[in-house]
């Protein structure tokens, strides 16, 4: 599957997530409603995935946390604006996707 196929999918997700819940929730209650979302929809996702910030010589302390990466392709950076979700994912900012040569 294809990052634009994922962020359709992720982007429907999303806008069922919107229309159930609707906005000014916590950013724990959209991301906990967005996974069980892909879930039921069948995509695989990992939530706050652990990115190692090396630097010089050494990894740093505290790594960087992704909200989600979906199908190992896709990062969703925070889910607590949904709606900011819609532009980044329906632009697709490459700066916020992983690209995988596969």
């Amino acid at each position: 599957m294809c990052e634009n196929e994922i962020s359709r999918k992720i982007i429907g997700a999303a806008i069922e997530v919107h229309r159930i819940l609707g906005p000014g929730l916590l950013e724990s209650v959209y991301e906990e409603a967005l996974c069980h979302e892909l879930h039921l929809r069948g995509i695989k996702f990992l939530r706050q995935q652990p990115v190692p910030i090396p630097y010089k010589d050494i990894k740093l302390g505290t790594d960087l946390r992704l909200d989600l990466l979906v199908e190992e392709k896709v990062i969703v950076p925070q889910v607590k604006d949904i709606s900011r979700l819609f532009t980044i994912l329906g632009l697709g900012f490459k700066s916020e996707r992983i690209c995988n040569s596969n």
